[in-house]
């Protein structure tokens, strides 16, 4: 069998940092606009919970950090649906950012290379 690397290059890496309980809904919102598939890991966060609490408002240090690989087409649509569903415009609910992967790889099957691969000869073509 020949085995060979498929290295995707047009992706980027939405990391979305809320409050612990709020993963999952933020992953449902991305997978809703487009977002394949996500990685939810529990941290504890530090610093902000002290400002914070100078404006009345109770931030636990429990966060659920959620890691989304996107392609670049769709990064820009998944951060704002993300960003309103998960209300991080509003104090202590989250933080989040986008970040271009130079490269990432992992399986990809076979009918998908195949469809991509007739997609990029269509375009030099000129048929699509």
């Amino acid at each position: 069998m020949n085995r060979e690397i498929i290295v995707l290059t047009d992706v980027k890496l939405i990391t979305c940092v809320v409050q612990r309980g709020q993963g999952e809904a933020v992953f449902r919102a991305a997978q809703a606009v487009g977002a394949q598939g996500a990685t939810l890991f529990y941290a504890r966060g530090t610093g902000i919970q002290e400002r914070l609490g100078l404006l009345g408002i109770t931030v636990s240090t429990e966060k659920e950090v959620v890691l989304m690989v996107v392609s670049s087409d769709q990064a820009e649509r998944i951060f704002e649906h993300v960003y309103l569903v998960a209300e991080l415009d509003k104090p202590g609910r989250g933080f989040m950012y986008v970040t271009h992967l130079e490269k990432a790889a992992t399986y990809v099957p076979h009918s998908v290379i195949e469809q991509i691969t007739a997609t990029a000869t269509a375009h030099q073509d000129g048929e699509v």
